[in-house]
């Protein structure tokens, strides 16, 4: 299995300005999300990826976001498992990310 790529939120924060086509995945629980989310982040719980993965695009870039980096990174890794090509894990999580939160 090939290693997963680590972005940093700053990282994130510059594909979001550049409208990189990628989308980001935040898995963490409903309350965690409640007290905000990367902008334009889809959330999808960590234990919902197995049902949720058949209707997501193996071609398209994903970026995965939890609280800390190893949930995200779990759900990138089975994600790679499955035939996803280009899934990489923002590191730190939400804990390192200094940019816009959303509601």
């Amino acid at each position: 299995m090939k290693h997963i790529e680590e972005i940093t939120p700053e990282e994130l924060e510059n594909k979001q300005k550049r409208n990189d086509d990628f989308i980001a995945i935040d898995v963490r629980e409903d309350e965690e999300v409640a007290e905000g989310m990367v902008p334009d982040a889809k959330h999808i719980r960590l234990g919902d990826i197995p049902q949720a993965i058949d209707g997501l695009s193996k071609n398209q870039e994903y970026v995965m976001i939890c609280r800390s980096g190893r949930r995200s990174m779990n759900a990138a890794e089975f994600m790679q498992e499955k035939g996803f090509t280009n899934v990489k894990n923002m590191k730190g999580g939400m804990l390192e990310w200094s940019g816009e939160i959303v509601f």
